[in-house]
């Protein structure tokens, strides 16, 4: 019988990956989200009916068992940026992935896969990375051979990074820099699924894996390189932390204030405070080598998808050749 594995958050920025690669492999698969509806993207991914989208909410366990039912693996991507109403960090990210971990191991679900983030620290001033360190926590007292993947940040098409880069960069002609001297070590989404996949099928050893790219990049180097890509020029303006973390509780006010309808789309205060370490892959840890995963190079992919930022769009480089003939 064909395995099957349930994906929670399978229709989310990684999820989507993951559950594209487990159709090629032939498993059927389960993609539990809060939102079912709009998450029909997801069943092209297979055969008619090999990829379906069901409803689910980690915070109750009947839901949880519901959509976890038969399943030979389960992968939690589920993951939050910001606190809203009964979504908190320790709501979702710590007592969600327990909750996922201990019904697993009743059902007696083969492997269990878990995202969690770079880090991760139960002494992190960051709320968002004590609840990532509650969460592996959780997991691992729950299902003890689990795979826990820990990536830096995550780039794609869809991601929430570069294109939040890019996409300010066409509003404002000054772009405030803050934490520029913090570490990142981009990895590719597609990378980070590869992983994800090799510990489903067993090719991957119980225990945590450090999940980085080829390339170690300053924030203002990212920065630089995203606006290159964009092929935007804009005024870099060093921000102190102080004035950055004013200015982001500022933002989240207004929100807070409007209801949300006046999102604060730029920085929380609690990602900044994530922000003030790198985040960079440590010393004597797993890594994509150890699975056998060659990294995809940040350049290769970037202008893939941050073509949509240029003045022009796609037709930038049309529009410069053209110049260069009449010149």
């Amino acid at each position: 019988m064909t395995k099957l594995v349930t994906i929670f958050g399978g229709a989310g920025f990684v999820g989507r990956y993951i559950a594209r690669r487990m159709a090629k492999e032939g498993w059927r698969v389960r993609v539990a989200g809060r939102r079912p509806n709009e998450s029909m993207h997801v069943k092209p991914y297979g055969a008619p009916g090999q990829v379906e989208p069901v409803f689910c909410n980690i915070r109750d366990d009947q839901s949880v068992s519901a959509a976890m039912q038969g399943a030979d693996a389960v992968v939690n991507c589920v993951g939050i940026a910001d606190q809203h109403g009964p979504q908190t960090f320790d709501a979702v990210q710590a007592e969600g992935a327990g909750r996922i971990a201990r019904i697993a191991a009743e059902m007696g679900v083969d492997r269990l896969v878990h995202l969690s983030a770079i880090g991760a620290s139960t002494d992190s001033a960051s709320k968002y990375l004590v609840s990532k360190a509650d969460g592996e926590a959780a997991i691992l007292e729950n299902f003890h051979d689990a795979v826990i993947l820990r990536p830096s940040v995550i780039f794609g098409t869809e991601d929430g990074f570069f294109n939040k880069i890019a996409g300010l960069s066409r509003f404002t002609p000054v772009m405030p820099v803050f934490a520029g001297a913090t570490c990142f070590q981009p990895v590719y989404v597609d990378d980070v699924a590869k992983a994800a996949v090799a510990a489903i099928v067993g090719g991957a050893a119980p225990g945590v894996y450090e999940l980085g790219g080829s390339d170690v990049l300053t924030f203002r180097e990212i920065m630089d390189k995203t606006l290159d890509v964009a092929h935007r020029k804009r005024i870099m303006v060093g921000l102190p932390m102080f004035v950055a973390h004013i200015k982001a509780g500022a933002l989240s006010l207004i929100e807070t204030l409007t209801l949300g309808a006046i999102p604060n789309f730029l920085m929380t205060r609690d990602q900044l405070r994530a922000m003030e370490n790198d985040n960079v892959v440590g010393e004597r840890v797993k890594t994509l080598a150890d699975l056998g995963i060659e990294p995809v190079r940040l350049d290769s992919v970037l202008p893939e998808y941050l073509w949509r930022f240029r003045p022009s769009g796609q037709y930038d480089e049309i529009r410069d050749s053209a110049a260069n003939l009449r010149g």
